[in-house]
């Protein structure tokens, strides 16, 4: 298998790289190629990849393609691999765009590709990656078992069904940005109580580190695990209130609702 990265971005880049630290790629299966010269060169300082001069040059030598570029950069790139493609036997496209259906993808294949989609994070960087995907109508056993693989490699992965993924992108794939804006508030909270900055950081992620781990690990249900640190009339149940003041949960739900609106809405450009 030798594998064409196509769009060397933040999330192509936690994925190859991930998957490289963690042993299921190699550096010497992988080719990689990127219009944008720095994004090659960045990604080449992390690891020791071949780069194409060309798309065409990258599509021509790989069976395997990451495809890791904007939604409405998709079908024009899926097109020249069909063109390059004898069948489907020799051509599999594991595409992270939001929005674009397996049925747009394949179409733009017209039967000379298997397509999966995908929707990783940017935490697969570090091996705590949270994915999803959903399987392509020509798409072999053996094709599902490797994406399984690439994406448990950096974190956890899961099946679901296609009209779920724009879900997952609302809530996984854009949710690092809504847990890193709240550390940030709440080490800002904390230096607001005139804690120093670099010991309200480190106690802000460690905590929200330590409580999702909790819930991983423990199993329980998040409400359990906050009524355990709520106590009548205690400190917690006042900050709580506090949240609740400012429509915490209603706001959360609704930036999830949101990022997936904004993901169909992607792929109905």
């Amino acid at each position: 298998m030798t594998i064409g990265l196509i769009g060397c971005g933040k999330m192509g880049t936690a994925l190859t790289l991930g998957a490289i630290r963690t042993g299921v790629l190699s550096e010497s299966q992988i080719r990689v190629y990127d219009p944008v010269a720095a994004a090659i060169e960045s990604i080449q300082k992390e690891a020791n990849l071949a780069a194409a001069s060309s798309l065409e040059e990258l599509i021509s030598s790989c069976d395997t393609f990451l495809l890791c570029v904007k939604p409405f950069d998709v079908c024009s790139v899926l097109e020249k691999i069909a063109a390059a493609s004898q069948g489907p036997e020799n051509a599999l496209v594991l595409s992270i765009a939001a929005g674009i259906t397996l049925s747009s993808m394949e179409s733009s294949v017209q039967g000379k590709a298997r397509i999966i989609r995908i929707m990783p994070n940017t935490p697969a960087m570090i091996g705590k990656g949270a994915a999803a995907y959903s399987l392509g109508a020509s798409v072999k056993s053996e094709d599902g078992d490797f994406t399984e693989k690439l994406l448990s490699s950096v974190g956890i992965a899961c099946e679901v069904k296609e009209s779920l993924l724009d879900a997952v992108t609302g809530t996984s794939g854009s949710g690092p940005a809504y847990v890193y804006t709240f550390i940030e508030a709440l080490a800002d909270g904390a230096l607001l109580e005139g804690i120093p900055r670099a010991q309200a950081f480190q106690l802000a992620a460690q905590t929200v580190l330590g409580a999702a781990a909790m819930v991983a690990e423990t199993g329980l249900h998040p409400a359990e695990l906050r009524d355990r640190v709520t106590s009548p009339g205690g400190t917690t149940i006042a900050g709580l209130r506090a949240l609740e003041d400012g429509a915490f949960r209603a706001t959360v739900i609704d930036a999830v609702h949101t990022a997936t609106a904004k993901a169909k809405e992607l792929g109905q450009q």
